[in-house]
């Protein structure tokens, strides 16, 4: 059993953002915004508006603007028998065969609207759970690819078991690979209770209706985040809390004694202080409370995170020093991993420790905190240079990418052009210019700070080439402007 955990649910008309809160401190952030849910996973019952033989396509009402889109290859098919074709392994049958106008029809969501396109659909139905995926018109049991195939048999063997014989394929998730049976069969209970929901609605509803729709935050907060760890759930909208409470009453009974109204005069989020933790999640610095620091840089191609003493000389000798700020780092490397939702490829610079003890306790650390992470991770030992290789599964974007966009200034490259370099491309500019034309006069539009610098330091450069063109050039100061923006208009 982990740290005890409390969940705090912040809930919006336009945001719902969820904070699990561990040993006091805040180790994930999940935020959902309404204009931004897709439509992938939704279920609807679909009415055939149009058939194009000569596409291999049909156009079906789902209720939205725009008419959605069925292909030929997305339409499940079975033998004459009843039995599944292998896939790729027969001719498609005409989809002027299989649909009509008029028709009602079961589709999912596989592709969002973009543009002008409609969504794209399938018939063929799967329904994702915390560990497992449903697939109620199949009856294979497989296991994801990424689970190494020596597990495999043994998995698809036990889930085998426990789907019993009651129809239905199973898949099970890269994160079902250490699950127990009964985690197992209580997402199976699920999954197949949210399938019977799905063909009543079906038969009751009219055409064009949503039957189901993938869970949103709040309701993958009970699905996915509560554990045997978690003490409480608590959310600060009534109307939101009656609907979770309906929701774990029918599919996460054991939930349900967890779940509490916030009633409180300040905010939720300011209970643990989690929107200074969201901002500190978004620097690159993170003070260690010896402190030491570390640095965490994201690049595209994996995230780096360097290990700093920072002021801290405490402790009897160096040695020391160094070991205390490494264990720290660990700890918080673990946190920040979780609170920023890192993916991919993790390098970690640790401070240089010349004992072995000291590097084995400090991979010791690491790893003990990274198993309090619901994301696979896998970590490696020190490399020749000093590095602690490590992989996070990604499974959706970094808090970053979600909060923030590059900035316009410098394009996501953290650095600009000094005021003095933009002052030089301004000079090159005009000579480059007067070569070419002739005009009255020059004006230079740019930011303060530039033409500042042409009035002061940079005022006799200016005079000497205004000087050899014979020309006068004038300044105009824009406070829109970047530090690398500039115009030379010729007047």
């Amino acid at each position: 059993m982990g740290l005890q955990q409390d969940i705090l649910i912040n809930w919006s008309p336009q945001e719902t953002r969820v904070a699990v809160v561990e040993g006091g401190a805040v180790q994930e952030m999940h935020v959902e915004r309404t204009l931004e849910r897709g439509l992938v996973g939704n279920i609807y019952l679909g009415k055939v508006a149009r058939v194009l033989p000569g596409m291999q396509s049909a156009f079906i009402d789902i209720g939205l603007e725009r008419a959605a889109f069925l292909h030929v290859a997305d339409v499940w098919q079975r033998t004459p028998d009843g039995e599944l074709p292998p896939r790729n392994s027969q001719p498609l049958v005409p989809i002027e065969r299989q649909v009509f106008e008029g028709q009602a029809l079961l589709v999912q969501v596989i592709k969002d609207p973009i543009g002008t396109k409609g969504a794209r659909l399938s018939t063929q139905v799967s329904i994702a759970g915390r560990l497992l995926v449903f697939l109620p018109q199949d009856d294979h049991v497989g296991v994801s690819q990424k689970i190494p195939l020596q597990q495999r048999d043994a998995l698809r063997a036990r889930l085998q078991a426990l789907a019993g014989p009651e129809g239905g394929g199973f898949i099970l998730r890269t994160n079902g690979e250490d699950a127990t049976d009964a985690e197992l069969a209580d997402d199976i209970a699920y999954l197949r209770k949210t399938w019977a929901r799905i063909r009543e609605a079906a038969t009751t509803l009219p055409p064009t209706s949503l039957l189901h729709q993938d869970l949103n935050l709040l309701q993958r907060v009970l699905r996915d985040l509560v554990g045997e760890e978690t003490q409480t759930i608590r959310i600060d909208s009534r109307e939101q809390h009656i609907k979770l409470l309906a929701f774990g009453e029918e599919f996460m009974p054991a939930a349900v004694s967890r779940l509490s109204l916030y009633k409180g005069e300040r905010p939720i989020f300011d209970l643990f202080s989690i929107d200074d933790d969201i901002t500190k999640a978004l620097g690159r610095r993170v003070d260690l409370k010896s402190g030491g620091y570390i640095i965490v840089d994201q690049t595209e191609a994996l995230t780096t995170v360097d290990v700093n003493t920072g002021g801290y000389v405490g402790a009897r000798n160096f040695d020391e020093t160094i070991f205390k700020t490494n264990l720290e780092a660990a700890q918080a490397i673990a946190r920040q991993l979780r609170l920023r939702n890192l993916g991919g490829i993790v390098i970690a610079d640790f401070i240089d420790m010349t004992r072995l003890d000291h590097r084995e306790a400090v991979l010791a650390e690491l790893r003990k905190q990274l198993a309090h992470d619901r994301v696979k991770t896998m970590i490696g030992s020190f490399s020749q240079l000093g590095l602690v290789e490590m992989t996070r599964k990604r499974t959706r974007e970094s808090l970053a990418h979600m909060l923030c966009e590059p900035c316009p200034a410098c394009q996501g490259s953290g650095q600009v052009r000094t005021a003095r370099t933009v002052c030089y491309d301004i000079l090159r500019e005009i000579l480059r210019e007067a070569r070419q034309f002739n005009p009255r006069e020059y004006r230079v539009v740019a930011s303060p700070k530039v033409v500042e610098l042409f009035l002061d330091e940079e005022s006799q450069h200016l005079a000497g080439l205004s000087d050899f063109i014979r020309k006068p050039i004038s300044l105009q100061s824009d406070s829109v402007m970047g530090q690398e923006q500039y115009d030379v208009v010729l007047l």
